[in-house]
């Protein structure tokens, strides 16, 4: 969208909030880079250039605006709507796969070279992996900064930085302040509020509107005992991160997401952030979707009764991928009770101070090692779920939101017990293709033999067509005409 300037020009004096995270706005004359919605006097025309990302802003000089805080933006929306490689590179370099594993290391997950994946994104994003994990590093570096007493050398360590000096530089060039500056700047606005030690208070940004009831009906609806729950108007859960393990509580707010974060290590801050957008599909853009879906007449009061729903997703897709096989021709009840027994059995223990969370999700690796006459279902849901684990396990199955979703859902089909609802779920909620659909499901063939619509999967396919590429965000308004829990806010 960056390319064409008069609809980035109407954008920006409109103040339109929108196009967050789509493009940002650079002011040769300043020096500064904008969100399109910053709330200053929009700079003339000519005196603005428009990029894809925040880093290629940092890249080619600019600094971010104090004012609208373009690094806190909503990611692009388009990260999650497609799956090429450029698309599932991001994936990965928000959930800090360069940090830890390097340039090297995101190539190799993607199956190109190097050089073929800093093309792709120099073409595509005006900036390459560093630049772009850099420009992330610094976000959170700002959050640990603002939200956290940490020594500021701890905070660099935690950001991914490799120096106290690189930190302090980097934090300078971006924010045009000094570390010290920025606590002490966020320090004058901060509530008064004592903090919880331990705890990081965040705000999650999302585009207007977000209807919230079947997005955390359906996570509390479903929750697994001891590893999920809700409790005092926020959705809580364990979640297993690569240095310890984390509490999250995620509740609505009118323009937010009020994020509580409990982490064993700061240095899976930018993960479990990621994490928590994936899992409540933060980044969709929820216009375009609901725009699209309302040219359809017989979804269109749907829409509009309550508009912007979003797909709820997971924050672990080998954890979906077991429940989703535990769910299997059985109820909400029953799926969760299989799941928390497995939970119980295999997973590891954590304390929760605050809450009744216990454990852990047990890996594949923890699974594997499970025994079928345990497990209290058919024979042929035993053999499903083993073969299953063991493929997550030797990793001959790989699922995450970086998956190639066409390749994933062929794996999946070579299992034993895959039918379409159970791919088609697992690529709706754990891998996130926006277009996933389910017209075998008995909650969606109910909506559409009370809507009108057509009443065999055939058919219904024939007709979703027209719902491309948001078949996914069709299905949650199809669902929400049912009365099960999952589509109501808990009280």
């Amino acid at each position: 969208m960056h390319t064409d300037t008069e609809r980035c020009v109407r954008a920006v004096r409109s103040k339109d909030a929108r196009f967050d995270g789509w493009f940002f706005t650079a002011v040769l004359t300043t020096r500064i880079y904008c969100r399109p919605s910053c709330p200053v006097v929009p700079p003339k025309p000519e005196n603005m250039v428009f990029y894809p990302s925040a880093a290629a802003c940092q890249q080619a000089g600019f600094r971010a605006c104090k004012r609208c805080r373009p690094d806190t933006s909503p990611g692009s929306p388009e990260w999650n709507a497609r799956a090429d490689t450029v698309a599932r590179a991001m994936r990965l370099i928000r959930d800090g796969i360069v940090d830890r594993e390097g340039v090297p290391g995101l190539a190799a997950r993607l199956g190109y070279s190097t050089r073929q994946i800093e093309r792709q994104l120099l073409a595509e994003l005006g900036a390459g992996p560093l630049a772009l994990a850099r420009a992330q590093r610094a976000q959170t570096a700002r959050l640990l900064i603002e939200t956290t007493a940490l020594p500021m050398a701890d905070v660099a360590f935690a950001a991914g930085f490799s120096s106290v000096r690189t930190f302090n530089d980097t934090v300078r060039e971006v924010f045009a302040l000094t570390p010290g500056a920025l606590r002490a700047r966020a320090a004058r606005t901060a509530e008064k509020t004592p903090p919880t030690p331990g705890v990081l208070t965040l705000r999650l940004p999302y585009r207007a509107p977000l209807n919230p009831s079947n997005l955390f009906g359906h996570l509390a609806a479903t929750a697994v005992p001891g590893v999920e729950e809700w409790r005092d108007g926020a959705y809580r859960r364990t979640l297993a991160l690569p240095h310890g393990h984390g509490v999250v509580a995620l509740s609505p707010r009118p323009d937010h997401i009020a994020c509580r974060l409990s982490l064993t290590d700061p240095r899976d801050l930018t993960l479990a952030i990621s994490r928590c957008r994936w899992m409540l599909d933060l980044d969709a853009d929820p216009v375009a979707v609901d725009d699209q879906l309302r040219g359809d007449p017989l979804l269109a009061p749907l829409v509009g009764e309550a508009p912007g729903r979003r797909v709820p997703r997971t924050a672990d897709a080998a954890e979906f991928a077991v429940r989703a096989v535990l769910g299997q021709q059985v109820s909400t009840a029953a799926a969760r009770t299989h799941a928390g027994r497995l939970v119980t059995a295999y997973g590891t223990p954590v304390d929760d101070p605050e809450g009744g969370l216990t454990h852990l999700f047990p890996a594949p690796a923890a699974l594997a090692a499970l025994d079928p006459g345990s497990l209290a279902l058919p024979r042929s849901r035993r053999t499903t779920l083993t073969t299953l684990v063991g493929a997550l396990a030797d990793g001959t199955l790989t699922l995450g939101p970086d998956s190639d979703w066409d390749e994933a859902r062929a794996r999946l089909r070579e299992l034993p017990g895959f039918g379409p609802w159970t791919v088609e779920v697992i690529a709706m909620r754990a891998l996130g293709d926006p277009d996933a659909f389910l017209p075998t499901d008995l909650g969606v063939r109910r909506a559409a033999a009370g809507l009108g619509l057509p009443a065999t999967p055939a058919a219904l396919t024939a007709r979703a067509a027209a719902w491309r590429p948001w078949r996914a965000y069709a299905v949650q308004y199809l669902w929400a005409t049912d009365s099960h829990p999952v589509n109501h806010l808990p009280a």
